[in-house]
Order: C-alpha cells, then structure tokens, then sequence
C-alpha cells in the first residue's frame, strides 16, 4: 500500500507517514496564523500609537481577528493532540507514551 510507509521515532515506534503528514500540514497552519497574528499586532500596536480615531477603531476588527486565529491555533493544537494520542494508541508499540508519562507523574509526586 503506498502512502503506508511507516516513520519511526527514536524509541523504536513506527507510525503511518499519513499521520506524520497531518501532523506537518497542521503545524504549517499553526505557524501561518502565528505570521499573520505577528502583523496584526503590528498594525495594532502602530493604530495605537498613532491615536487616530479611525485607526483606533480600526483596532477593534484587528483585535477580534487576532482573537478568533488564536482560538484556531487552539483548535488546531487540540486535534494535533488528539492525533497524536490516537496514533500512539493504534501503534505496536503504543505503551511507550502512556508509560512514560505515567513515569514522569510518579517522578513529579515523589520529589514534590
């Protein structure tokens, strides 16, 4: 099946090349939305400073912009997340994760 080749991690953990391509397109998104909110802040910040009426009114659609790409690259987070854990789930080796983070929890109790 082409398409299927698997990736592997350092650990040995082979996932599907699909999944580390979502992964890719995703964290493209994320980065894309976080250039854009790098030049609404810009621009906001440079209407702020002028204090021109129009230009501080302005701001209110560029902040309500910035807002809603936030909540995206929330959004987009969240699924990478949840792909993520899926595909560690569905994977041979799939304990590795949930081993690991149950190590780390019991490393954080006992040093607390």
């Amino acid at each position: 099946m082409e398409g299927d080749t698997l990736s592997s991690f350092g650990n040995g953990t082979q996932i599907d090349n699909k999944v580390v391509q979502n992964f890719q397109k995703s964290f493209v998104q994320v980065q894309n939305i976080l250039d854009h909110n790098r030049l609404l802040i810009n621009e906001i910040n440079k209407n702020h400073e002028s204090m021109v009426a129009d230009n501080l009114s302005r701001n209110v659609g560029l902040i309500r912009e910035l807002n809603n790409n936030i909540r995206r690259v929330v959004d987009l987070y969240g699924d990478l997340s949840s792909s993520f854990t899926k595909s560690m789930e569905s994977s041979s080796d799939g304990d590795w994760f949930t081993g690991t983070l149950q190590s780390d929890t019991k490393k954080r109790i006992r040093s607390s």
